[in-house]
């Protein structure tokens, strides 16, 4: 084979598919959890985005309902025969009752990010074990200049020395991590691991990738109505926020988050109240179809207000 070939260059597409089970954030995974669904682009595909959905439904036997478009990921260590661009995209749907086949899964997400899990409060993990070897890494640094830099992406990231924790920054805090030589997956690149962190690892570049993934959606049920995408038909208020609860690893106002969904008509009663359980039952929801199209356009915000 020649040089050429060697190094030609392959467009894969990754999959983060999304979904909210039970009041958890789950994530489609193959080989046992390692990695998200990939697959080649083939040219007998109209685009990109036509070509993951014919892959995904084809390995899950599953449609998929939004999807988008995340970013082109290039690692030339993922094959020594090839240079391999990993075309990445969001997608949400919701997870069948039947358990997929063969070694595909669905995990939940925060198995590989605990440290981004706030609904009860700050993580365990932060102050045991994070925040100290952080710290030993801004020690290490060789140079004043660069030892400031550490403590201010440190700081700023997982919100530390005062600084409030913000939910977007999912890619940039795993980042940190894998730089400060605190993630698994350095150690795939021949990098030196000082301590393995609790949470999943994965091959290649899919935990950066699904990181990505997380951060989108976290930003994105800020301003579009998308997380309807995960509901059934019908649903109560309270499962609504626990959905979006759980996409954003916080713990929101009860009151807050029904009056701004009141207030932007989002969603109209579909009639009937849930059936069993404990407690009385409550009114079920659906959302309201013409106002997806308006919010489409003009945008929606859901509440990320503080507080439980």
């Amino acid at each position: 084979m020649s040089k050429t070939a060697e190094q030609a260059l392959h467009a894969e597409l990754v999959a983060v598919l999304a979904a909210v089970s039970q009041g958890q954030p789950r994530v489609l995974t193959t080989r046992g959890g390692e990695a998200l669904p990939a697959g080649p682009f083939q040219m007998v595909h109209r685009s990109l985005q036509a070509g993951l959905r014919a892959w995904v439904e084809n390995q899950t036997q599953h449609s998929l309902g939004y999807v988008e478009q995340l970013y082109t990921f290039a690692d030339r260590e993922r094959s020594e025969a090839a240079h391999v661009l990993s075309i990445s995209y969001l997608g949400l749907t919701r997870e069948p009752e039947q358990p997929p086949q063969g070694d595909t899964s669905w995990q939940d997400w925060y198995s590989y990010f605990p440290w981004e899990d706030w609904r009860t409060g700050a993580p365990a993990v932060l102050a045991d074990c994070i925040v100290p070897h952080l710290q030993a890494w801004v020690k290490e640094a060789p140079n004043t200049v660069q030892k400031q830099s550490r403590q201010a992406r440190a700081a700023i990231n997982f919100g530390v020395n005062e600084q409030a924790w913000n939910e977007d920054l999912v890619l940039q805090r795993y980042e940190l991590l894998f730089e400060a030589g605190l993630v698994q997956e350095g150690a795939q690149r021949g990098m030196a691991v000082r301590d393995r962190l609790p949470g999943r690892s994965m091959q290649h570049d899919h935990r950066r990738i699904l990181a990505t993934g997380i951060a989108r959606l976290r930003a994105k049920i800020k301003y579009r109505p998308v997380v309807f995408e995960l509901m059934p038909p019908a649903f109560t208020l309270l499962q609504l926020q626990q959905t979006v609860e759980a996409l954003a690893g916080r713990g929101l106002h009860k009151q807050n988050f029904r009056r701004l969904i009141e207030q932007q008509d989002l969603v109209e009663e579909a009639g009937g109240v849930t059936a069993g359980g404990a407690g009385r039952p409550a009114k079920l929801f659906r959302f309201r179809s013409d106002v997806l199209q308006e919010r489409a356009i003009a945008g929606s915000k859901l509440p990320l207000a503080r507080g439980t």
